[in-house]
């Protein structure tokens, strides 16, 4: 199959979450002998981090302005049996127009930010990347958050169908590999810097680091202020790129996932980080959403705590409880939460597209 995106970014993995999992996504599709197009803005905040410069199996196409490339744009998918528009795309709904008038397979909306959409569909702010219509043209939508969501994507955007499609991990990407000494810690949190997680990131993070002087945390991201609450036993290091990933997380006797608040408030909206730290085959400290046990079981696959206390009790377990959680998140991730997973899930959701929606079942 040959499948059309409309995407925010998959060349830059800078300050975003979309690059890793598309990257994941279209790695898996390639070996299942799918074939995918990517095109993407050429904006310069992104340009000035590149990390990825061609897509195997497939080709990403960087534009300047929409009208230089929607002729191209309009050629491929001629022939492409499914095209998606994903939420934050600079030119997304010029590209939702072009795909509904020329396109002759599925047209998709991947919904990647679903509870920020919500956010603003409830405050009665723009979305710039749905048009007047919503999202009721479309074959399919896709949201990578499950749960309640998908009602409200139905009800109030009038999608036809919804369906999850949930963040995932590429274990040849993100493994277990060596320690690296400056990465070794006893807590660790990759991240890009949000307010709306600030408050979680200061109860499970920064005051076990403040109480635990003789223990080593560790910050990896981007964005971060300068009036950042630093302690001495609390390191950073900027920006990672996904290939070095692996050692960030095998260097770490523990990893926090905290969840912005918009996810945590919708719940079943798993973190891609979630995924990738428990490939690697490291533990995980969470703070608590709705749904976290469909991903993983509390107690016996992850850590979960809200609270100071919480983290610092995770903190005090023996090494080999730790590792036993930590294994059984590995199992379960490559069972469940593969790249190659959900593109079978992809492809499964598209076949569904095919078939008549609910609502004319029964005509």
């Amino acid at each position: 199959m040959k499948i059309l995106v409309f995407g925010l970014t998959i060349s830059s993995s800078w300050g975003n979450g979309h690059a890793t999992l598309w990257r994941g996504l279209c790695a898996a599709l390639h070996r299942q002998g799918h074939r995918v197009v990517f095109f993407e803005r050429d904006t310069p905040y992104y340009a000035a981090n590149r990390d990825l410069f061609g897509l195997p199996g497939g080709e990403l196409v960087l534009y300047d302005e929409w009208d230089k490339v929607w002729f191209q744009a309009k050629t491929e998918l001629a022939d492409a049996e499914a095209a998606i528009v994903t939420s934050y795309c600079p030119d997304a709904i010029a590209a939702t127009d072009l795909m509904l008038s020329e396109g002759r397979g599925r047209s998709i909306f991947y919904d990647l930010d679903t509870p920020v959409t919500l956010t603003r569909l409830r405050r009665g702010d723009n979305i710039p990347y749905i048009g007047e219509r919503g999202l009721v043209d479309f074959d399919l939508v896709l949201s990578y958050t499950g749960g309640i969501a998908l009602d409200i994507l139905q009800r109030e955007l009038g999608a036809r169908r919804a369906l999850p499609l949930y963040g995932h991990v590429d274990p040849q990407v993100h493994r277990p590999v060596d320690w690296k000494p400056h990465y070794y810690c006893d807590l660790s949190y990759l991240g890009t810097y949000s307010a709306d997680r600030q408050e979680r990131l200061s109860a499970l993070l920064i005051t076990p680091a403040r109480q635990c002087p003789d223990r080593r945390f560790l910050i990896g991201g981007a964005q971060y202020p300068q009036d950042f609450p630093w302690y001495p036993n609390l390191y950073f290091v900027r920006h990672l790129p996904p290939s070095e990933h692996p050692a960030f997380f095998s260097s770490s006797r523990l990893t926090l996932n905290v969840t912005r608040r918009p996810m945590a408030e919708l719940g079943w909206c798993p973190s891609g980080r979630l995924f990738e730290a428990a490939s690697c085959g490291t533990a995980i400290l969470s703070d608590c959403w709705e749904g976290l046990d469909a991903f993983f079981t509390p107690g016996r696959e992850i850590f979960v705590a809200d609270e100071t206390d919480g983290a610092m009790a995770a903190l005090d377990l023996d090494d080999a409880e730790i590792r036993r959680v930590a294994t059984a998140a590995q199992e379960r991730t490559l069972t469940e939460h593969t790249s190659e997973r959900r593109a079978h899930e992809l492809m499964a959701a598209l076949q569904m597209a095919c078939a008549p929606s609910p609502e004319l079942a029964g005509v």
